[in-house]
């Protein structure tokens, strides 16, 4: 018989159980972003990154209760198609989603949420972005539904441009990106902060190309050595960084390039020796960065897909840094609704691989530490081919980049507070 002095007690267990429940369900993360087409590649080294560290939060339970799954969903690199994704998304319930490839397919996403959650505050949508770097995501169109934890392209560009400074060979600079928001966005940058830290620098290209269209660049790289180009500076990324550099190499082009994505999927199988020493890359990690705290995971996701025909290697150690800030934003939170996991998120400070890191409260821009680095020979045992033997003292290149027998060798870290840029974000809170 029921106790009616047991009653509140029995009350609260009940609710107890039903907030558990709700709790402990499966939260499935939406991963938009290209799995077909010229830049499949690229999107599906991504989504299986993703899937990698979340088997990772699974297995030890970080959450305190929900399991994270991700599912991926072809945009075809489209912002319409991006559009046409998230409306399935979220009529099957997926209440979070992540994105990367293309700021023009971020800023529609963007707008899309917002105006979503607007007219559906019962079923608001968080999205975050890992990879998308244009910098009016954390000033015009800051929102407080969308989260970055890559380094916007200004931020990249401000340690860029503080290291070439300092090398007085470095007198014309060309500039050659993809024509889209971001694209634009590094042109503009290279020229301001290089304006401001080394007048004596003159920009002696500054080429917009379409974005997964050109088949050869050869032509580009005829203008950059007509120019006496001493540096070349690109955000070129996926099929557009490999053509590239192999443009570069194939003409005999002997510049340095500066570059967003010079170890990104498919670049350095192109680059291959014709960029040691040449070819240097700004990002939060690279698997020869010491301390190496990341070692082993990403020795861990090499075996699992180092092999052929794949030879992926471990690359965004800002995917791990996301969902790890992701799971303990759920743990703090102990709910999965999107504003109460945006709430934790926001302002959170976390220790990553690399150091504390610091989701800015005012705009959700992670501020973090970047690492500048030039393509290298990988060191071994002597038994690969690609791997000579180690020499003396010099194994500071102990990993090589899918397979090449090369990889990145660091020349400089630089700090979080160093590349931090003032913001004009207003933010409007739900």
């Amino acid at each position: 018989m029921f106790n009616l002095k047991r009653a509140p007690a029995a009350l609260f267990l009940v609710s107890a159980l039903f907030a558990g429940s709700a709790y402990a369900q499966t939260v499935k993360i939406a991963y938009i972003d290209p799995l077909s087409g010229g830049m499949a590649n690229v999107g599906e080294q991504g989504l299986k990154q993703f899937q990698f560290v979340v088997d990772d939060i699974n297995k030890r339970n970080l959450t305190g209760g929900p399991k994270l799954e991700m599912v991926g969903f072809d945009n075809k690199l489209s912002p319409q198609e991006s559009l046409n994704v998230l409306k399935k998304v979220i009529d099957s319930g997926i209440r979070v989603i992540t994105q990367g490839n293309g700021s023009s397919v971020a800023g529609a996403l963007i707008d899309a949420v917002d105006k979503h959650n607007e007219r559906n505050p019962d079923k608001t949508i968080l999205y975050l972005n890992y990879a998308a770097v244009d910098p009016d995501f954390n000033n015009s169109k800051c929102s407080f539904w969308h989260f970055r934890w890559d380094a916007n392209s200004d931020m990249k560009m401000e340690a860029m441009t503080t290291y070439m400074a300092k090398d007085p060979k470095i007198k014309n600079v060309y500039l050659i990106n993809q024509n889209y928001s971001f694209g634009q966005a590094v042109s503009r940058a290279a020229k301001e902060l290089l304006a401001r830290k080394r007048p004596d620098i003159k920009i002696v290209g500054d080429d917009l190309h379409p974005l997964a269209q050109v088949k050869d660049f050869a032509p580009y790289v005829a203008k950059m050595k007509a120019a006496n180009t001493d540096v070349v500076i690109t955000g070129n990324w996926g099929n557009d960084m490999a053509l590239l550099i192999k443009a570069a190499k194939d003409a005999g082009f002997q510049a340095p390039f500066y570059t967003y994505y010079g170890g990104g999927l498919g670049a350095l199988p192109s680059i291959g020796e014709a960029g040691e020493g040449k070819v240097k890359q700004i990002t939060e990690w690279h698997s020869n960065i010491v301390p190496n705290k990341t070692e082993k995971f990403a020795n861990d996701f090499n075996k699992k897909y180092g092999v052929p025909p794949e030879y992926l290697t471990f690359y965004y150690l800002r995917v791990n840094t996301q969902m790890y800030m992701l799971a303990e934003a759920i743990k703090q939170a102990k709910s999965v609704d999107p504003k109460a996991i945006a709430l934790k998120l926001e302002g959170m400070k976390y220790q990553s691989d690399t150091g504390e890191v610091e989701m800015r409260a005012v705009d959700h821009q992670l501020i973090q530490p970047m690492y500048i680095s030039t393509i290298a020979r990988a060191y071994g045992d002597g038994k690969d081919p690609k791997k000579p033997k180690f020499i003396g003292t010099d194994k500071v290149v102990k990993y090589d980049v899918e397979n090449t027998g090369f990889g990145f060798k660091t020349d400089a870290r630089i700090e979080g507070y160093v590349t931090a840029q003032p913001t004009s974000c207003k933010m409007k809170r739900p």
